[in-house]
């Protein structure tokens, strides 16, 4: 979740583009397969299988026609996706017991390092069957490399199952090349006890705008002496949020710069502006710093990506004191509603995979279509934005931390009614243009000024 790393991940992979000319020394540890990028290999499953078959005694010759039972894998977080996925593997076992999961654990830079030096040194021999990308930087890694992924539009997965907005990140030209995986729908969490000292409670917050959540936030802040939110400086999270929430972007369809003139953004950059001249944001320096705004009482609430509960309940003395609704929406801007997402990652399937048919129905079967598993994984935090799994049992539990509410049915529901927004090969470059702009905006400089200075930023860098 700390997008600083993405960012920075972009100049790596640029950097690895221009290497690739002097030749691929791939990890052969990851990936024993070595398969030749041909289009015969890359396309044809029963061929490769053939291939693999000759000069193999029968059963090894079966095993390669069918891809064989085992499924490599890459992802990161231990006690995230990576048990997700192991999770999901046992689900799988069930009905085929001769089938394994080998997970390897590789950070998110590294397998974005790594897939954009395969993929530019046509090699793709070193990837493993499926990796885990970051949802944002999907569809920047699909246009630039699509050879590198199958195809999943026709695999018989439901896509119309998860959230539209989620889906739509692994969307490009109207093909589907991801399945969803873990929520990051935008919650709008707050302190009730200290909603109660300023005369409120958690239902003054919900369905609200954000011109109203100013005027409430400046009570709370006149009778608490609290903030109702905090971010990093110098970061967007907030801005997109915004965006997002009415389905705006910084790009038009064709994936060109579309800051001037874009209504929507104006509108964001001067409420954001409000905000902090009002006292009701403030701006802290760091990550760390950040966090503990909440976990140490310094603010009254949070808007993020529903994972940070997870850092908010690390303060356990709070627990019961915390409650969670939707984000406030923007006035006068088309579309306007109270949900958006910010973080997530889906699942993809390389060219390289041995067995796409078995990687397909895995995927299928689990990520696509188990609500067991989502009730197997929300003890890591993993929640779904596969639609089924919010009305399950298990989902429909109330949370003691927040008030015994049911936050996971509540966040599944969010997922489902957050607006999809077209994010482009260069959202990060964009995304840090217009943090820069907006540092500029609080310190007084004209919106308009600093979103043409922002535009013409990007575009040189597009250049």
């Amino acid at each position: 979740m700390k997008r600083k790393i993405l960012s920075a991940l972009l100049c790596v992979a640029m950097t690895a583009t221009m290497l690739a000319g002097c030749g691929n020394k791939a990890d052969d540890s990851t990936n024993d397969a070595n398969q030749e990028t041909t289009d015969d290999a890359a396309g044809d499953d029963a061929t490769a299988g053939d291939d693999a078959a000759e000069g193999d005694d029968a059963a090894a010759g079966d095993d390669a026609a069918a891809g064989g039972d085992k499924l490599t894998v890459w992802c990161w977080d231990p006690a995230f996706n990576i048990f997700s996925m192991e999770e999901a593997g046992k689900v799988y076992q069930a009905d085929h017991p001769d089938f394994n999961v080998e997970v390897t654990e590789t950070p998110w830079e590294d397998v974005q390092t790594k897939l954009t030096t395969a993929a530019t040194s046509g090699d793709l021999s070193t990837l493993p069957d499926i990796i885990l990308m970051q949802d944002n930087a999907f569809q920047k890694n699909v246009i630039s490399y699509p050879d590198a992924f199958i195809d999943l539009t026709d695999s018989g997965i439901d896509f119309a199952q998860f959230g539209e907005a989620k889906t739509a990140y692994s969307v490009v030209e109207g093909k589907n090349y991801g399945v969803p995986f873990d929520n990051g729908a935008v919650i709008a969490a707050y302190r009730t006890d200290i909603l109660e000292q300023a005369g409120m409670k958690i239902e003054d917050f919900t369905d609200i705008t954000w011109d109203e959540y100013l005027e409430k936030g400046k009570t709370v802040l006149e009778k608490t002496g609290k903030p109702l939110l905090s971010c990093q400086a110098g970061e967007s999270d907030v801005i997109m949020m915004m965006m997002q929430s009415c389905g705006a972007s910084l790009f038009d369809d064709e994936g060109n710069p579309a800051l001037v003139g874009n209504a929507a953004l104006k509108k964001v950059m001067e409420t954001y502006a409000a905000l902090k001249e009002a006292g009701v944001l403030v701006e802290v320096n760091d990550w760390d710093q950040y966090i503990s705004t909440m976990t140490t009482e310094t603010v009254a609430g949070t808007i993020n990506g529903c994972w940070i509960m997870a850092s908010i309940k690390t303060a356990e003395d709070q627990s019961g004191k915390w409650a969670i609704t939707n984000m406030p929406s923007l006035v006068g801007v088309d579309n306007a509603t109270n949900y958006s997402n910010n973080g997530g990652s889906s699942w993809a399937i390389t060219a390289n995979c041995q067995n796409v048919e078995l990687a397909k129905d895995f995927l299928k079967s689990t990520f696509a279509g188990s609500v067991e598993l989502y009730e197997n994984i929300i003890s890591c935090g993993a929640l779904a934005t596969y639609l089924p799994a919010g009305d399950s049992d298990v989902y429909a539990k109330g949370d003691d931390f927040f008030g015994g509410d049911a936050v996971s049915a509540k966040i599944v529901e969010f997922a489902g009614k957050t607006p999809s927004n077209n994010t482009g090969v260069f959202y990060y470059e964009a995304r840090d243009a217009v943090a820069s702009a907006m540092q500029n905006i609080v310190g007084g400089a004209s919106v308009d000024d600093e979103l043409q200075l922002a535009q013409e930023t990007i575009e040189s860098q597009m250049q």
